[in-house]
């Protein structure tokens, strides 16, 4: 797994917090000094912190769960969306609706809204109808477009949250909180960390400290999938390879008075010509030309 260096999150100005009448107490710990009036953050533990949010995303892509993307800020917006197109992933870079999680039953009823709109547009139903409903469809349509468009695909509860500033989306992180899905998040000297499972200290702030921390991320979140279709594509030959063992079996001929072994439960294959010779020695002996006795029947005397 790829790992950030020291000097990529000292050139990104990672390190850079906020002013010192806006921090946080609680992000004490990740506090390396202060500086004229600004806090300065401990880049030993946010390489720390980030290896260890990097290897936990990683599981979870691995075991094929979805991960979801938080970013509205005007600076992350567009890393965090090309990011998470990059791998397929869902992400909300617009705004957050609430009950986006809570009431996320309601939330796919208006995706589905949105795909019964295209359709209409297809099969003929905006011909039949006035210009004046197809207007109002095609502008219910593109609001949802915008808000809802990224997660067409999340048909269920992501299995965790990334989010880029925990104060701007603190919407987010209640409703992650109260559904116990794991949150990963960029932390500021401003923010309190205890509400987040994976924190990673770092600058909120700056465009480039965003896309250093995203695209570690998002490394993993590959090496997760690539690794997870390896191991299918390796269950799949081994399958195959099975099945043909299989057939090499059922196809061999067996020899006369050679008994074919299988499972215990199963009975032995024995050879045609076996067969006849066990009906002929079996049961009662025959003379040829005599039918069998009938029971309780005696032999007419002469």
């Amino acid at each position: 797994m790829a790992r950030v260096e020291y000097q990529d999150l000292l050139d990104a100005g990672a390190h850079f917090g906020h002013l010192r009448s806006k921090w946080n107490p609680k992000m004490a710990p990740y506090i390396f000094m202060e500086a004229r009036g600004i806090h300065i953050i401990d880049l030993n533990k946010t390489i720390a912190k980030l290896d260890e949010a990097a290897a936990a995303m990683k599981q979870i892509a691995k075991s094929g769960k979805k991960i979801l993307l938080v970013a509205t800020k005007k600076q992350a917006k567009d890393i965090v969306a090309n990011s998470a197109k990059s791998v397929g992933m869902p992400y909300i870079t617009e705004r957050w609706l609430g009950g986006m999680l809570t009431n996320f039953a309601t939330v796919r009823k208006s995706v589905k809204k949105m795909a019964a709109i295209d359709k209409m547009a297809t099969d003929g139903t905006f011909a039949n109808i006035s210009k004046r409903e197809r207007l109002q469809f095609t502008r219910q349509k593109g609001k949802m477009e915008r808000l809802l468009g990224s997660i067409t695909d999340l048909s269920r509860l992501p299995a965790a949250i990334f989010i880029v500033d925990i104060n701007k989306e603190h919407i987010a992180v209640a409703e992650a909180r109260k559904l116990n899905i794991p949150t990963f998040a960029i932390v500021d000297t401003n923010t309190d960390p205890t509400l987040i499972d994976f924190v990673i200290p770092a600058n909120d702030d700056a465009s480039k400290s965003i896309q250093l921390i995203v695209d570690t991320i998002v490394k993993a979140i590959q090496e997760g999938l690539s690794e997870r279709k390896s191991d299918r594509d390796a269950e799949k030959e081994g399958a195959t390879e099975e099945e043909a063992a299989i057939v090499v079996l059922e196809s061999t001929p067996v020899a006369d008075g050679e008994v074919a072994i299988g499972d215990d439960d199963e009975e032995p294959v024995v050879p045609s010509s076996a067969v006849k010779a066990v009906k002929v020695t079996e049961g009662e002996k025959k003379r040829p030309g005599l039918r069998p006795r009938k029971a309780g029947v005696k032999k007419k005397e002469d």
